[in-house]
């Protein structure tokens, strides 16, 4: 989850910049005071329905008519981005399974946090490239689960390939939104991430205020030091805590949109699901709005929105979607783009 005038970058902009056949529907859901049109982000690509951070989950996105697809970013050893949800991938890989690997097991600290496992920056590109990817969540996604083993790890310009190659084919923007996860880590160990990131949105062609990409982080100073390096536009994500009024116009200077968990942007605990103030804080400050993340299976929803017992079973996320939509949110991460898409076509926002 980069600078217009006030260093805004509206949903009215992403989406007339971005998608610019929506001008004109843009321009009357204006005039009108109806909602306007948010973006579906392919959370991971459709990562539902496929296993995260592969090139057919990201397909599958695309297909389902999702605005962007989102990789989140992390280093090889000799320095390559590649799409994986962490550094530790034992659980979105084959990894454990081959015995010529199993002397990279190790524990490592990574933002105070300690993790055991086989770790990206351990192991080269090409090294990477022998592994096969498996559903992360397999007692919750089992449809998913048997796509286990078919692709490999994509690297970011090989998904940032995909997205352009498909929005030629289908003549509509496919946007990338890739997370930069534990640059400062990276950057301790000897691999720049923030430098890498602005060397691929350039070599991708993506260097530009107008470019179909928003480059997010939950850290600060790295987002602060990719506007040094690069026009694309960029957002601050947040996970917990409710940012202050002056805190959010500070972030303006140096991003364009705010990257929120869910529950800061809507009342989670309200069946009526109203939207927070916080909401319009950070359209006030010029901010995009983009919350993260609708998931379908009860073990995600609130209470209210859940249906049945079973922890995999699919509650009602339309309500959610809604609810965000109503709120006026300017996008909206999904691990189901199809149902996002729908939803969004049926309350006349398409």
């Amino acid at each position: 989850m980069t600078r217009l005038t006030r260093r805004a970058f509206s949903a009215t902009a992403a989406a007339m910049t971005l998608v610019p056949s929506l001008t004109a529907a843009q321009a009357s859901d204006k005039a009108s005071a109806r909602p306007r049109r948010p973006l579906v982000i392919g959370h991971r690509g459709a990562s539902g329905e496929r296993p995260e951070h592969t090139l057919t989950a990201y397909q599958r996105a695309i297909d389902q008519g999702a605005d962007f697809i989102e990789p989140d970013l992390v280093m090889t050893r000799d320095g390559a981005l590649v799409a994986r949800h962490e550094n530790e991938i034992s659980e979105t890989t084959d990894v454990a399974a081959r015995a010529e690997f199993a002397d990279r097991r190790t524990v490592k600290e990574i933002d105070g946090e300690r993790f055991e496992g086989w770790f990206t920056e351990d192991f080269t590109l090409a090294e990477l490239k022998q592994l096969k990817a498996r559903e992360r969540l397999p007692h919750l996604r089992p449809d998913s689960a048997a796509f286990d083993g078919q692709d490999d790890i994509p690297t970011f310009a090989e998904v940032v390939a995909l997205a352009q190659r498909e929005g030629q084919r289908l003549g509509r923007p496919i946007g990338v939104y890739p997370e930069m996860k534990h640059p400062s880590y990276f950057e301790g160990i000897g691999l720049p991430m923030v430098e890498a990131m602005a060397q691929a949105v350039t070599g991708a062609g993506l260097d530009r205020r107008d470019a179909p990409i928003f480059v997010q982080c939950f850290e600060i100073e790295p987002l602060r030091r990719f506007r040094t390096h690069s026009q694309a536009p960029s957002v601050m994500l947040v996970g917990e805590g409710e940012p202050t009024a002056g805190t959010l116009a500070e972030w303006a200077t140096f991003v364009d949109g705010f990257g929120p968990q869910i529950s800061l942007v809507l009342d989670l605990e309200d069946p009526r699901l109203p939207a927070r103030p916080l909401l319009a804080r950070a359209k006030a400050a010029g901010l995009a709005v983009h919350p993260w993340t609708v998931r379908h299976e009860n073990n995600f929803l609130p209470p209210a929105l859940r249906r049945g017992s079973d922890p995999a079973g699919h509650g009602d996320a339309d309500t959610l979607l809604r609810a965000l939509y109503l709120a006026g949110v300017d996008g909206v991460f999904t691990d189901f783009p199809e149902r996002a898409v729908q939803v969004r076509q049926a309350m006349g926002l398409a």
